[in-house]
């Protein structure tokens, strides 16, 4: 049974049509800042959203599975996936399994805490969760060509060499040895 009711549909900004879906599912991604790339799907038939209460929906042809190479880590989206979007916060998520050992797993929350980190967090029902880096999750803009792809990539390289210096920084005095 569909979640998606037509009271719903009446208060929505809908979609239809894969390219149009994809993009829009991208853009929402960005705009309540998170990675670009959580939402591979492909044959999406609608999706929608609902700005009062941020409540979202994408649906597609067949149910696919998905390998996030960077964390090798497989995750299955349903033919109706649906969820609560605010900032930097997916609520309330459905249609959404990852493989854990051996066990499809059901996410229902995926939160960055803190932008800074450079950490997403998948958490399921029973309150399990997985963190992982951001950027394993993000995928380059189709748009971004050539110099403007050089360019993001130039400015990515000098956010981790910072963050990386920074931890240096902080880890270095924590053991101090003296010689006898």
């Amino acid at each position: 049974m569909s979640l998606v009711t037509e009271e719903i549909r009446a208060k929505a900004e809908m979609y239809q049509g894969d390219e149009i879906c994809r993009e829009k599912s991208q853009e929402l991604l960005r705009e309540v800042g998170l990675p670009n790339g959580l939402l591979p799907l492909h044959d999406i038939i609608e999706c929608g959203i609902v700005r009062e209460t941020g409540f979202v929906w994408l649906k597609q042809k067949k149910s696919i599975t998905h390998k996030f190479e960077k964390v090798s880590r497989l995750a299955s989206y349903g033919t109706e996936v649906t969820a609560y979007v605010e900032p930097k916060k997916i609520k309330k998520l459905t249609g959404v399994k990852t493989k854990e050992l051996l066990v499809w797993v059901t996410l229902s929350d995926i939160y960055v805490d803190d932008q800074s980190s450079g950490k997403i967090t998948f958490q399921t029902p029973t309150g399990l969760y997985r963190t992982f880096p951001v950027s394993a999750f993000e995928v380059e803009d189709a748009k971004v060509k050539g110099k403007d792809a050089k360019e993001a990539e130039k400015k990515k390289e000098e956010e981790e060499a910072a963050k990386e210096e920074k931890e240096v920084k902080e880890g270095s005095g924590a053991v101090e040895v003296k010689a006898v």
